[in-house]
């Protein structure tokens, strides 16, 4: 029987995600049955959403009853999701209590266009938290400069977060901080530290998609495709030195779950990469990696599940050293990227506003 490489990376530490959802997977069981394989979370965000409403005709007859009950758009859409997600908090509820709440989490995001604003931010996280009214799910929060007070305030109420659109350094060190911060502020107000948790979503593709056109115009083509694992790696280390450190030791030990760092993005854009570089190439013990479909299909059938997290570590310091020194400054591009990233979820978001008002009307 072939080896089953979700066990394998399990075994390691690092735990299978699943980065999609769609209402027909529940249904037919697909979800259920990769959930028995081995994968132990899902997250979701406003394009893979956009995907399952608008390429499918499962939603349609919800949609049209929600609209002749004199919902609007977007009251449609968090019925919707909200009951998406629901469902697969329940099918995957067994596994966030076998783990004690360190996985069996799904992810749904706060509205995009509450990125840059805080305040609207932790409103949104809150109504999300009362809807779903389940204690595994984790709501997205975009990991821009304004995002700390966010995931502090949530933290402290025992909300569980996933900061995502990570891709510096800079970035993952301010999420991991506000996290810490949130923990400390809990257990000054008496709260317990056990039933709360977060996550840091670091995308890892987009990093050498941006980076590799840039080199290509410097006409170094040696370092292409090398950024992207060389940045997780150092964000990685860091991660290290803050939650194997003497600062998390006594939250810890009054039960705090460690926020592990989460590999997104994980889809090799270049065909010239292997198309499963991004799974491969940062397995580490205390990692997530969420894999989105036709990657965990790669990865089940030739993926090498083995420790590579902290492999060639001054090879790959090396090559952000060559980045730096080409006056290439990887903190502005990953900013770049961010932006754009939450420019990509915004229109996603107004399609599918768009999508679920056409469907409605017909």
């Amino acid at each position: 029987m072939k080896k089953n490489n979700l066990a394998a990376l399990a075994a390691l530490g690092q735990s299978p995600w699943y980065d999609n959802i769609d209402r027909r997977l529940l249904v037919s069981g697909e979800l259920k049955r990769l959930f028995d394989l081995g994968i132990t979370g899902l997250t979701s965000n406003p394009t893979i959403f956009e995907k399952a409403i608008n390429n499918s005709s499962v939603y349609n007859d919800h949609i049209r009853k929600l609209y002749a009950a004199g919902k609007s758009p977007q009251e449609i859409y968090d019925t919707i999701t909200i009951e998406d997600v629901r469902a697969a908090a329940d099918l995957l509820y067994e596994t966030y209590e076998k783990t004690e709440g360190r996985d069996g989490y799904v992810s749904l995001e706060v509205l995009p266009e509450y990125a840059n604003d805080a305040v609207k931010t932790i409103d949104d996280a809150r109504k999300i938290h009362e809807k779903v009214a389940k204690p595994n799910l984790m709501i997205k929060v975009p990991g821009t400069k304004e995002a700390p007070e966010a995931i502090r305030v949530l933290t402290r109420e025992g909300i569980n977060v996933n900061v995502t659109l990570l891709f510096s350094l800079e970035h993952y060190e301010s999420a991991a901080r506000a996290y810490i911060d949130g923990l400390k502020e809990r257990r000054n107000h008496g709260k317990p530290l056990n039933n709360v948790c977060s996550v840091a979503s670091v995308f890892v593709s987009r990093v050498d998609t941006w980076v590799d056109k840039l080199l290509h115009g410097q006409n170094r083509h040696e370092l292409k495709g090398k950024i992207a694992v060389a940045n997780a790696k150092t964000i990685y280390r860091r991660f290290k030195e803050l939650f194997y450190g003497d600062d998390f030791k006594a939250l810890a030990a009054d039960g705090a779950h460690l926020q592990r760092v989460l590999w997104g993005s994980t889809s090799t854009k270049n065909p010239a990469y292997s198309d499963v570089k991004y799974v491969d190439e940062l397995i580490g013990k205390d990692t997530i990696n969420t894999l989105p479909h036709k990657t965990l299909e790669a990865f089940l059938d030739h993926g090498t599940p083995r420790l590579t997290i902290e492999e060639n570590l001054n090879e790959e310091q090396e090559y952000l050293n060559q980045l730096a020194a080409l006056g290439i400054n990887l903190n502005k591009v990953c900013d770049d990227i961010q932006q754009a990233g939450v420019d990509a979820f915004s229109n996603s978001f107004r399609q599918l506003i768009d999508s679920i008002t056409k469907k409605a009307q017909h």
